[in-house]
C-alpha cells in the first residue's frame, strides 16, 4: 500500500520520534534498574524500600517501560501500516501528552516540595557514597557536583566526605568552602520551575506532533484501503 507525500513525511516523523524515545527509554530503565539491584543500592532498599530514593528509582524503571511499549507500538503500526496498532498508538501518546502537562504544572505548582524530594534523593546517593565508595554513586555525585557547582552537604572542601567528586574551586575563598549541594539544588528546582514546566510541555507538544502524525497516516491508510476496495469491485 504506497503513500502519498504527506503519508511518507508522517511516517518518517514516527520513525524519529520513536528512535529517540526508544534511546531515553532504554537510559531510564537501564539506570533504573542499576540503581535497583547495583550491590551499592541494595542496602538502602533494605533499609527503606518506601523511601524517595526507592521510590524514584521505580519512576524510572516504570516510566522507562512504558516509553519502550509505546515505542513498539508505534514501530509496529508505522512499519507494518496496521490500523489497530497506530489507534492504540494515538491513544498512547495522548495519554502521555495529557500526563506530562499534569506534571509539569504540578511540578510547578508544588515546587519546593519537589525541591524537598530532589534533595532527598541526593542525600541518599551521597549517604550510599560514603559508606560504600562505588564507583557508579562516586559518577553521579561528580555529574552533580560539576552541573550545579557544588560540594556535598557541609561545603567545606577539607572537611567534606566526598572531596574527590567536587569540582575545581573557582577563586581563593571556594578552596576553603563551596555552596552545598542540598541549598544550590533546592534553590535551582525553586528559581527554575518555569523552565521545568517549560520541558514538560514541550515534550507533550512534541508527543502532540507525533500524535497528528499518526492520525494523518491513519486518514491515508484509510484513504488507500477505500481507493483499493473500489478498484477491487469495479473489476469484479
Amino acid at each position: 500500500m504506497a503513500l502519498d507525500g504527506c503519508g511518507l513525511v508522517c511516517q518518517y516523523i514516527i520513525f524519529f520520534f520513536n528512535a529517540i524515545f526508544s534511546v531515553l527509554g532504554f537510559a531510564l530503565l537501564g539506570l533504573g534498574l542499576w540503581l535497583r539491584f547495583s550491590e551499592s543500592t541494595k542496602l538502602l532498599f533494605a533499609i527503606n524500600d518506601s523511601g524517595t530514593f526507592a521510590t524514584g528509582v521505580i519512576l524510572l524503571i516504570v516510566l522507562g517501560t512504558v516509553m519502550l511499549l509505546v515505542v513498539m507500538v508505534g514501530e509496529y503500526g508505522a512499519c507494518s501500516k496496521k490500523k489497530c496498532a497506530l489507534q492504540l498508538f494515538s491513544v498512547l501518546l495522548f495519554i502521555l501528552a495529557v500526563a506530562e502537562i499534569a506534571v509539569g504544572v504540578l511540578a510547578y505548582t508544588n515546587r519546593k516540595q519537589v525541591a524537598v524530594k530532589v534533595v532527598e534523593f541526593y542525600n541518599s546517593i551521597y549517604t550510599m557514597f560514603t559508606v560504600r565508595s562505588d564507583i557508579g554513586l562516586g559518577l553521579t555525585l561528580l555529574f552533580i557536583h560539576e552541573m550545579l557547582h557544588c560540594c556535598g552537604v557541609t561545603g567545606i572542601t577539607v572537611l567534606e566526605a566526598v572531596q574527590e567528586t567536587c569540582p575545581a574551586p573557582k577563586g581563593f575563598l571556594e578552596n576553603i568552602a563551596m555552596p552545598t549541594c542540598p541549598g544550590v539544588i533546592s534553590d535551582f528546582f525553586i528559581n527554575n520551575a518555569p523552565i521545568v514546566m517549560g520541558v514538560f510541555i514541550g515534550i507533550a507538544a512534541l508527543l502532540i506532533i507525533a500524535l497528528v502524525c499518526t492520525i494523518i497516516l491513519l486518514k491515508q491508510i484509510k484513504k488507500d484501503y477505500t481507493a483499493a476496495s473500489a478498484r477491487y469491485c469495479a473489476a469484479y
